[in-house]
């Protein structure tokens, strides 16, 4: 991914680019460094397209490709949705001429940056236009980052605001924040701000100015009880409820913390790696890293015990009158018995 971004941002473009992907932060930060980088702010409202292939025929687009600039040397044209890239059946409103596109891309007009935006996780390799495609497309796969690589990802982007991230600072900012992208970035963006003389985001920044997900705040509070500190455990309890965030909710992200710490470990037993685990159960990769640290606190038969007593909670919750505050409470007391 940063090599092709480098390449735009030093204006070394190709005449097609595919983007194709899950990770649509990637996809949409890519597009934007295309526009920074080929068009002013001026030639925007004339040499600017963009279709949505579900309702206009492809070779509209490709006659807009085509079609000298207005003003300037450079033309985009972006192509949403281009579902027959795709081994789905077909839902386009609209019939495209292939053979049309097919000659474009052997042939694409050297004034005009043609960009396939594709938001699927698989394109059909069979088809003749996609490995056309990527033979002569610049291609850009918008998958989910692993572990390395959304390190990597950080790095470039607080290196992108002129600052340095130490190594237990990314950590650390990592376990706070989650693995969203578009919330990575703003909160990078935020703590590059903060650190701007020093040029360098240490852990207390991280800890000082970074907004937590409700996911990281329940693996703290979580690894807190288990800890034996249940006073912070309470904390951080009391601080989400503060933020309005329902009980019921909290309970249900616990639930889910403790079915992966269940999952993690089995398959881990099993041989199986962190990134396959991750493949496996269709989550982030470093959730799964995080769900393994807490693995060792709990055998099987706690986690068991641990599961029925969520179930119980959710229960009491949804058919008796207590509240649901005191009921979370209670949870975290047993929990804590149980872990010690």
């Amino acid at each position: 991914m940063i090599p092709v971004w480098k390449k735009i941002e030093e204006k070394q473009l190709s005449s097609i680019y595919l983007l194709y992907g899950t990770e649509s932060f990637l996809i949409d930060e890519t597009k934007q460094k295309l526009i920074q980088s080929v068009l002013t702010e001026e030639e925007m409202d004339f040499n600017f397209s963009v279709y949505d292939l579900e309702e206009v025929p492809v070779e509209t687009a490709v006659e807009e490709a085509e079609t000298l600039p207005f003003f300037g040397d450079k033309k985009l044209v972006f192509l949403h949705n281009p579902t027959f890239l795709t081994a789905e059946r077909s839902k386009e409103k609209v019939e495209h001429n292939l053979k049309v596109l097919e000659a474009y891309i052997e042939s694409p007009a050297p004034y005009t940056i043609m960009v396939f935006a594709a938001p699927y996780e698989k394109l059909d390799e069979r088809k003749k236009l996609t490995k056309l495609l990527k033979k002569k497309a610049e291609v850009v796969e918008a998958k989910k980052l692993n572990d390395k690589e959304i390190k990597t990802w950080v790095r470039s982007q607080a290196a992108a605001n002129g600052v340095q991230m130490d190594e237990e600072a990314l950590e650390h900012f990592l376990m706070l924040a989650g693995t969203n992208l578009q919330l990575l970035a703003s909160e990078i963006d935020k703590l590059s701000l903060y650190a701007s003389e020093e040029k360098r985001i240490t852990v207390d920044i991280v800890d000082k100015l970074t907004a937590r997900s409700l996911e990281q705040d329940i693996f703290a509070l979580v690894d807190r009880v288990v800890s034996g500190n249940i006073e912070a455990a309470f904390r951080i309890y009391y601080d989400l409820l503060k933020l309005n965030e329902e009980p019921i909710k909290i309970l249900a992200v616990i639930a889910n913390q403790f079915r992966l710490i269940y999952q993690t470990k089995e398959l881990s037993r099993k041989g199986y790696g962190q990134q396959q685990i991750a493949s496996f159960l269709k989550v982030h990769p470093f959730r799964v890293k995080l769900a393994l640290r807490q693995t060792g606190n709990f055998s099987d038969e706690q986690l068991s015990s641990i599961i029925m007593m969520l179930a119980d909670s959710d229960l009491q919750m949804k058919t008796s009158g207590m509240s649901k505050k005191l009921i979370v409470e209670m949870f975290l007391f047993r929990l804590q018995n149980l872990a010690n």
